[in-house]
């Protein structure tokens, strides 16, 4: 086996630019592959990240359209009671106008408490979030995103700023207590600004000036996400059991943001099967580069078939060529593929993520396309005619 390895990098040697060629084809293919699933892979984190951002890891409790029971505290605190929850936090939202430095903007207003960082990613970069004195007093503060004070203050610092938002038709002055930094941004840049900038307020004060006692919903944190099946049936079972009806419902944003995780694999998936093709392309020309070695080495085959090589040996032998260019130009195109990767996840601002299976597949793969496109090539060099071969000049 080592002579046969032997043989194989001489002959590669012989031809260097030829195998050199081949090698930057195989190279440039599986280099594709590795990279554009590198990005699906920082798509995927990036999206999974802001969804969970949003709240999409939680459960959403609500009173259905029509009950008779609606959500209050006392259904709150009963979720709260409950083994497999972490956290729950009552929610208000409406899409409203809001006025900032004489200018509009549309918003989405949420109503929280001072829960709202534990079930809401929340980075605060000045203030402070909504306080239980906030609640307790109705407060008509708030904590805006970072983006309006960029949009309309180009900064971010707006503390002390005053914000007038519309809530049931009236038109209410808020004082800006906090900024935050949002899991929505990249989102928000996808969706050409269709979600709007989100501003945070005491559900009290929502519930005050909506003429309302109750929530809108009740977003739970669980203890452990895997499950979250499970914890969705025993809050509905809880909720029932108390009152005594089945007006609630329970919505898993989990095993949605999973259905949306999925699809997104798929579509990793699918694009480094597009860029795959190349290394078909690359398989062509290993076929026509090692058919040329055939040709230009007739006479070695033929004194190698006349000192009692056989037809196996003389096979095995090409096939050893054909799989050491695949080789080398996987190896290469991998560690191509994950040098650029890092520089793409450094530059994103993201922790290096490398499909490192995927890796190992398109090398399988690669290795796969090299035996099959050698087998011809290999087979014709194995039937030469020993006497004939020995007359090629």
């Amino acid at each position: 086996m080592r002579e046969i390895i032997c043989t194989g990098f001489r002959s590669l040697l012989s031809g260097k630019i030829r195998s050199l060629l081949t090698i930057a084809g195989i190279a440039v293919g599986v280099m594709s592959v590795v990279i554009i699933s590198s990005i699906g892979e920082l798509g995927k984190s990036s999206i999974n990240n802001e969804l969970s951002g949003m709240g999409m890891d939680s459960l959403v409790v609500s009173a259905q359209s029509g009950a008779v029971n609606k959500l209050t505290e006392k259904e709150l605190d009963k979720i709260k009671s409950l083994n497999m929850v972490k956290n729950a936090m009552p929610l208000m939202s409406i899409i409203t106008e809001g006025t900032i430095k004489g200018n509009k903007v549309t918003c989405m207003a949420w109503g929280v408490n001072e829960d709202a960082d534990n079930v809401i990613d929340l980075e605060v970069i000045h203030g402070r979030l909504i306080n239980r004195g906030d609640i307790a007093a109705k407060s008509n503060v708030c904590v805006i995103d970072e983006s309006i004070a960029l949009e309309q203050y180009k900064r971010s610092n707006i503390i002390g700023k005053n914000i007038t938002i519309t809530i049931g038709g009236t038109p209410i002055n808020f004082e800006i207590v906090g900024v935050v930094k949002n899991g929505v941004n990249t989102i928000q840049s996808m969706l050409g600004g269709f979600i709007p900038d989100f501003i945070y307020i005491p559900y009290s004060v929502m519930q005050s000036n909506l003429g309302k006692n109750t929530f809108d919903q009740i977003t739970v944190k669980l203890n452990d996400n895997s499950q979250s099946q499970i914890a969705a049936e025993d809050v509905k079972n809880a909720l029932s059991y108390e009152s005594n009806s089945n007006d609630y419902s329970v919505d898993n944003l989990l095993s949605q943001k999973e259905k949306m995780s999925n699809i997104l694999s798929i579509a990793a998936v699918a694009l480094s099967a597009v860029a795959g093709i190349s290394l078909i392309v690359s398989g062509i020309s290993i076929m026509t580069v090692m058919l040329v070695s055939v040709n230009e080495r007739t006479r070695e085959i033929g004194i190698k078939k006349s000192i009692g090589a056989n037809c196996i040996t003389i096979m095995i032998e090409f096939l050893a060529e054909s799989e050491l260019i695949s080789l080398i130009g996987s190896l290469i195109g991998i560690l191509l593929g994950i040098s650029i990767s890092c520089v793409i996840f450094i530059a994103a601002g993201s922790y290096v993520l490398i499909n490192w299976k995927l890796c190992g597949i398109v090398m399988l793969i690669s290795m796969l396309i090299g035996g099959i496109f050698g087998v011809y090539p290999a087979f014709k060099a194995s039937a030469l005619n020993p006497v004939d071969a020995l007359r090629h000049e």
